[in-house]
């Protein structure tokens, strides 16, 4: 898993400043990697081997499955002139 993906590596302008972020993008690859990405060697997902599916998902399952959790938006606030801040 940490070839496959840049934000393990700071070589390149990918990678995870806050841990938080960096959290939430290794479950997002990990679900992309067992559940969407279509294996050669398998020729399958790596879930479908493992008979937890019986089929392949797709990014907008991911999306989906993303919507559900995230927390709704609520109302904002009231925003501040400029001459309110200085």
């Amino acid at each position: 898993m940490c070839r496959g993906n840049r934000r393990f590596t700071r070589q390149k302008n990918a990678f995870s400043k806050k841990f938080e972020i960096h959290v939430h993008m290794a479950a997002i690859y990990t679900v992309w990697y067992n559940l969407i990405k279509m294996h050669k060697t398998l020729r399958m997902s790596a879930a479908m081997a493992a008979v937890v599916t019986d089929g392949l998902g797709s990014v907008d399952d991911l999306v989906a499955m993303m919507d559900e959790v995230a927390p709704k938006p609520g109302p904002r606030g009231q925003y501040k002139r400029k001459s309110q801040l200085a």
